[in-house]
Order: structure tokens, then C-alpha cells, then sequence
């Protein structure tokens, strides 16, 4: 083959890439031409349901088409994928799936209907939700460095409660003694409620809680926030300090995330403008005092670098589920 063949060919590849991207940014300038559907594993009235659709609402003014939001709970994000797959990579039928349906699920359960990799193009969180270390009133723990010490000195001696096994709460836990190398007896519920007033009352020591679901007790007095699982404090509750300045758990990370995600094969392009408009809205000053209220933080990452994200995310809770041995199945 001659190098004027070769350049020719290498050319028409060029002009084909070219074509093809210009063709995807003209898509992403026109769209939406109908209305968007976004299917959610939310339940109606749950705080990720009011959060999306608090979004949803001003997503479609900046849009000029009604966005409507599907709830469909249960199965782990299967029913909510189920009623999903197969849609067109258009853009007009998003998915809204938490993080663990995205990370920890495929190493909790031997087999999935969905595939994280194979089946969702990221495009960006909606909220995120940190996860603070909760202990009784009374408790001797005044920082997670006494947890961790007291667990180290005596190996499951020190006893955690969670809503479950393979809850965030309990998978939060294992992630704390797998980077502190420390063991701890985990004691799970079947209610929020009965947690917490465990913690309170002392039955078990510590457990993770969210501001939703632990925050009613705290100011209520029962219990303590002693740490969030994160680097930096809560703009929410700043006096319980950030795993920076932990001496045993730095690296500790305890959160709950939910995504829009469209389906494998949606232009980059478009999926680009739908994480910016996202972005534009959920930094409109009422909505952020809305997500205030239900302690939600923004979660700011571009398309590309959340999908390099939930991959470094799944295989850390590979090990962690692995090394602990749990299945769900």
C-alpha cells in the first residue's frame, strides 16, 4: 500500500471522528425535542424522591419540556432498571440509582440483572449524603481514634449496630476497620429507629447515621456525632471533625450518593450538557437551602471523571466485601 493510500485512509478516519462528533454536539445544542423521562429506585416522598424532583422541576423550565419522574423502588435498583432497559441512548430516558447500586452491589449479590459497567454512561450526582460516627449521650468515646484504639486493644470487644447486613451503615463500618486494621462485632437491626435508640440507651457502642435519620435524636440530646466520613467537617455540622485529622482512620469515607446515568452508547456531548444543566440548577440558592434541610451536599464531577470514580469505588469494595467474606445471596 503506497502513502498516499494510507494518507487517504487515515484521513477518511479523521473526517468520520470529526463527522460523528460534530454530529453529537449538534444533537446535544437541539435536545431535548420531547420530554424526559427519569426513571428512580427512590420511593415516593423519600428524601431522594423530593431531591429529584425539587430538580426536575426547574430542569424543565430551563429545558422547555416536562421532565417526569418514574418512581420505581425495590430489587436493589432491578425494578427501576427493568422498567429502564432498552431505552434509546437519546438522552430523553434517564436512571437515578444510589451509589451501592452502582459500587458494592455486584460483590454483595452472585449475579445482577444490570451491569454497572456495561449498561449505564454516567453523567452526574444529584446528592450525596455523609455518613457520621453516632455514639450514646453518655458514651466514653469522644473521637473515632478511641474506637479505633479500643478495638485494637481488644479485637471485637467494641460493638457497632447497623439497619442490616450489606446496608450502608454496616458496609460504612467495614470500611472504617479495614483501614484502621481493627475488628469490631456488628449487631444489625431491621428498623432506623430501633438503631439509634440502641445507640442511645448504649445496647451497642457506635453506629454510622446520616443527618436525616440520626439527626432528631442528637438534638434531641441522646446521642453524639463524633466524626463524619469524610475529609473536611460537614458545612452542616461542623463540630464533628473530618477523618483528616484522625490518626488511625485518614483515609476513612463513609457516604451515600444518587446519579443520573443514561444508557451505554449516549453521546459524550450530550451527556456533557445534561451534567452542566444539573449543575447550573443545583446551585440556584433555593435549592440548596432545600437540600440543607434533608443535609444532601453536592457531589461536583464531570461525566468522565465520575465514571473513573464508580470504578475506583467498586473495586475498593471489591476487597472490602471480599476480606470480610459477605455475601448476600
Amino acid at each position: 500500500m503506497t502513502n498516499t493510500r494510507i494518507q487517504r485512509r487515515q484521513l477518511g478516519r479523521w473526517l468520520a471522528v470529526a463527522a460523528l462528533a460534530v454530529g453529537s454536539f449538534a444533537q446535544a445544542q437541539t435536545w431535548p425535542t420531547k420530554p424526559v423521562r427519569v426513571v428512580t429506585a427512590a420511593s415516593t416522598g423519600s428524601g431522594p424522591d423530593v431531591a429529584l424532583r425539587l430538580l426536575s422541576e426547574q430542569l424543565a423550565k430551563k429545558w422547555g419540556q416536562p421532565v417526569v419522574v418514574d418512581n420505581r423502588p425495590g430489587g436493589n435498583g432491578v425494578v427501576a432498571f427493568n422498567a429502564w432497559r432498552g431505552v434509546a441512548p437519546d438522552g430523553h430516558e434517564l436512571i437515578h440509582l444510589d451509589s451501592t447500586m452502582l459500587t458494592s452491589n455486584q460483590h454483595l449479590y452472585s449475579k445482577l440483572a444490570y451491569d454497572p459497567q456495561k449498561d449505564f454512561d454516567p453523567i452526574r450526582p444529584t446528592l450525596q449524603t455523609d455518613f457520621f460516627v453516632v455514639v450514646g449521650k453518655d458514651s466514653p468515646f469522644k473521637t473515632v481514634d478511641d474506637i479505633v484504639a479500643a478495638a485494637r486493644a481488644k479485637p471485637e470487644s467494641v460493638t457497632y449496630g447497623s439497619w442490616g447486613q450489606g446496608s450502608p451503615g454496616h458496609l460504612g463500618a467495614l470500611r472504617l476497620q479495614a483501614g484502621s486494621d481493627s475488628r469490631m462485632l456488628h449487631v444489625p437491626y431491621k428498623e432506623m429507629p430501633q438503631l439509634f435508640a440502641s445507640v442511645a440507651t448504649g445496647e451497642v457502642q457506635w453506629a454510622m447515621g446520616s443527618l436525616a435519620s440520626a439527626g432528631p435524636m442528637e438534638k434531641a440530646g441522646k446521642v453524639r456525632f463524633i466524626g463524619v466520613g469524610a475529609p473536611q467537617a460537614s458545612p452542616y455540622y461542623p463540630s464533628a471533625p473530618g477523618m483528616a485529622s484522625s490518626a488511625t482512620a485518614k483515609g476513612f469515607v463513609a457516604n451515600s450518593w444518587f446519579a443520573l446515568f443514561a444508557p451505554k452508547g449516549t453521546p459524550k456531548a450530550l451527556r456533557e450538557k445534561i451534567a452542566a444543566d444539573v449543575g447550573e440548577v443545583l446551585a440556584q440558592p433555593e435549592i440548596v437551602e432545600r437540600y440543607k434541610a434533608f443535609g444532601y451536599t453536592r457531589f461536583d464531577i464531570k461525566p468522565d471523571e465520575f465514571a473513573e470514580y464508580i470504578q475506583k469505588e467498586t473495586q475498593i469494595w471489591g476487597k472490602i466485601i471480599s476480606d470480610a467474606k459477605l455475601k448476600l445471596d
